[in-house]
C-alpha cells in the first residue's frame, strides 16, 4: 500500500491536463492543496493502527493486504466495515472523504462484467480484462474516480434520439486492439486527484442506444482525457487557523476521440447490462452515503449543540427538539444502511421477478434499504442548514474578518461582545463563529448543500427504486383480507359493464 507522500509523488509524475480558470494546472498546484489533505486521510488511517480493522482488508484476488477502499465485498461484514469506514473518516476531515466513489464503481462493474459475459455465452472477456486491471488498482492503491452523469443534452430526449449524438459518451469506433469513445462526463468528484478514472453508463439504454452502452478504465491523465475544473476551497485563514481545512474538487472530463484498448473494456455494447451497470453504481454509492451522511450529521449535532451553548441557550426547549430532530434523521439513515449491509447478498433486485443471484459471488447492499436511507438523509441537508441557522442566529453571517480581530484598537472590543455565554473564551467563540460562517455561509458551504442534495442520486431517483421495487401489491393484499375485500366481485362489476355496453352498441 502507498503512503500519502508516496501518491502525491505519483500524482506529481502525471501529465498536466487539467484545465483551471483559464489556465492548465500541475495536480499538486496550491489550489489543490486542501483537497489533497482530505484523500490523503485514506492513506494515513491505512497506517494508523488504530484503524486498522476497518481501513484493511484481505484481497479475494490475492490474498494480499489492502486498502478497504479498492476491495471486492463479499460479506455482509465486508459491506458494514465499509460503512462504518466512511463514518469514521468523514468525521476526521469534517466532510466528505472523496474516496468511495472508486470503490463503488469498482464493485459494480465487477459483477456486471461478469454477467455480460455470461450472457455472451463466453464470447467476451470483460471480466478476466477487469480482474487484471483490479489487481493492480488493489496491489498499487490506486485511486479511481467514477465517471458516470452524462450533459444529457435534450433531457426529454434518450442518447440515440439527441440532435448532436455526443450528449452522452459512446463509442464513435471498434478497431482490432479497441475502441474510440467520445463526450463528456460532469460532476466527477475529486478526478483531479485520482490516478484512474472509471467510466459507467448513466442510466437504462434501449437496443438503438447500445453505441453508449460502454464501460472503461483510463489514467486520469490519458492522451485526449481534458479535465475542466472546479475548486471549492474555503477562505484562507492568515491568523486563526482551522484545526482541519477540508477542500474538494469537480471535474467536467471530456473525452476526446480517447482510444482505449480492450484490456480496458469491461462493457461495450451490451445495452441490456448498462442500466444494471448505472443501478448497481448508484446502489453501492447510495450505501456508501448511509456511512457519510451520518457522518455530517454528527457534525450538523455537534454544531447544533456548540451554537446553543455558546449563545446560552442551550437549555431551551426548542435546542432540544432541534437536537432530536438531527439525530433522528442521522441515526435512522445509518440504520438504513446497517440494515442494507445485513441484508446483502450476491443478488440484485429485478422488477417483477423479484432478487435474483447476480455476479461471480461478490455482495451487493439491500436496493430498497440503500434508497431508503440515502433519500431520507439526502432530502434533510437544508432543513439541518435551517436548524443551524436558527440556533446560531445572524452572528456568522456577518462576523468581522481576521484581521479586525488583530486590530489592537479593536481587538478587545470586539472579543468583549463576541461572548454570549461568560463560561466560554471569548478566542473560542470567535472561532466557533467563523467555523459556522465556512460551512453556512460561503460559497463552499452553498456547494456542500447541493451536493449533499444530490449527490449518489438525487431524491426523486431514491422515491423512483423504492416505489419501482418495493411490493406494493402485497402490502394491498394484505389490507384487502383484513377488510374483507373479494376482487371476484370487481371483475363481475366489470363484466357487466362491457355487456351493457356491448348491447348499448348493438
Amino acid at each position: 500500500m502507498r503512503t500519502k507522500e508516496q501518491w502525491m509523488k505519483d500524482l506529481s509524475k502525471m501529465k498536466p491536463n487539467l484545465y483551471y480558470n483559464g489556465k492548465i494546472i500541475d495536480r499538486l498546484d496550491e489550489v489543490q492543496l486542501a483537497t489533497l489533505d482530505v484523500m490523503g486521510t485514506t492513506f494515513d488511517a491505512a497506517e494508523d493502527p488504530k484503524y486498522a480493522d476497518l481501513m484493511l482488508a484481505k484481497s479475494h484476488l490475492t490474498g494480499n493486504t489492502i486498502n478497504r477502499f479498492t476491495h471486492i465485498a463479499h460479506s455482509t461484514e465486508d459491506l458494514h466495515k465499509k460503512q462504518d469506514m466512511v463514518r469514521t473518516l468523514c468525521r476526521l476531515v469534517g466532510g466528505c472523504i472523496q474516496r468511495c466513489m472508486g470503490c463503488d464503481a469498482a464493485n459494480a462493474i465487477y459483477a456486471v462484467s461478469y454477467e455480460a459475459d455470461k450472457s455472451n455465452d463466453g464470447k467476451t472477456n470483460y471480466h478476466e480484462n477487469y480482474k487484471k486491471w483490479l489487481t493492480r488498482f488493489q496491489n498499487e492503491d490506486l485511486v479511481a474516480a467514477c465517471a458516470q452523469t452524462d450533459v444529457k443534452g435534450n433531457r426529454i430526449k434518450r442518447p440515440a434520439d439527441q440532435e448532436d449524438p455526443d450528449m452522452y459518451v459512446r463509442v464513435v469506433e471498434k478497431k482490432q486492439d479497441g475502441i474510440i469513445v467520445r463526450g463528456c462526463k460532469l460532476h466527477i468528484s475529486e478526478a483531479s486527484v485520482s490516478d484512474e478514472i472509471l467510466t459507467v453508463p448513466t442510466r437504462a439504454l434501449r437496443p438503438e442506444d447500445k453505441d453508449y452502452a460502454v464501460a472503461f478504465a483510463v489514467p486520469a491523465d490519458y492522451e485526449g482525457v481534458k479535465q475542466v475544473v472546479t475548486v471549492h476551497n474555503l477562505r484562507e485563514r492568515e491568523i486563526f487557523k482551522r484545526g482541519f481545512t477540508p477542500g474538494a474538487t469537480d471535474s467536467y472530463i471530456i473525452f476526446d476521440d480517447v482510444f482505449v484498448p480492450w484490456e480496458r473494456v469491461f462493457l461495450c455494447g451490451e445495452n441490456q447490462h448498462a442500466g444494471v451497470l448505472a443501478l448497481l453504481f448508484a446502489l453501492f454509492h447510495r450505501h456508501s452515503y448511509s456511512g457519510c451522511k451520518p457522518a455530517i450529521g454528527d457534525l450538523v449535532c455537534g454544531t447544533t449543540a456548540l451554537a446553543a451553548e455558546y449563545n446560552n441557550i442551550h437549555r431551551a426547549n426548542h435546542v432540544r427538539s432541534a437536537l432530536a430532530e438531527v439525530i433522528l434523521v442521522t441515526e435512522l439513515g445509518y440504520a438504513a444502511g446497517y440494515t442494507a449491509s445485513d441484508l446483502g447478498r450476491p443478488e440484485v433486485y429485478m422488477p417483477g421477478v423479484g432478487f435474483v443471484p447476480y455476479g461471480p459471488g461478490s455482495y451487493i447492499p439491500n436496493s430498497i434499504y440503500c434508497n431508503v436511507g440515502r433519500c431520507l438523509s439526502g432530502e434533510a441537508v437544508f432543513r439541518e442548514a435551517e436548524i443551524i441557522c436558527d440556533i446560531s442566529g445572524g452572528v456568522p453571517a456577518t462576523f468581522p474578518y481576521e484581521r479586525d480581530f488583530a486590530n489592537p484598537e479593536l481587538k478587545e472590543l470586539l472579543y468583549k461582545y463576541t461572548v454570549r455565554n461568560p463560561q466560554i473564551s471569548p478566542k473560542n467563540a470567535a472561532q466557533f463563529w467563523r467555523y459556522v460562517g465556512d460551512q453556512i455561509c460561503s460559497a463552499r458551504g452553498g456547494i456542500h448543500l447541493f451536493g449533499s442534495y444530490h449527490g449518489g442520486g438525487s431524491p426523486i431517483m431514491e422515491n423512483i427504486a423504492i416505489t419501482t421495487q418495493y411490493d406494493i401489491e402485497a402490502r394491498k393484499d394484505m389490507v384487502k383480507r383484513i377488510a374483507g375485500i373479494d376482487d371476484s366481485l370487481n371483475d363481475e362489476m366489470k363484466k357487466d359493464k362491457k355487456l351493457v355496453i356491448e348491447s348499448k352498441v348493438k
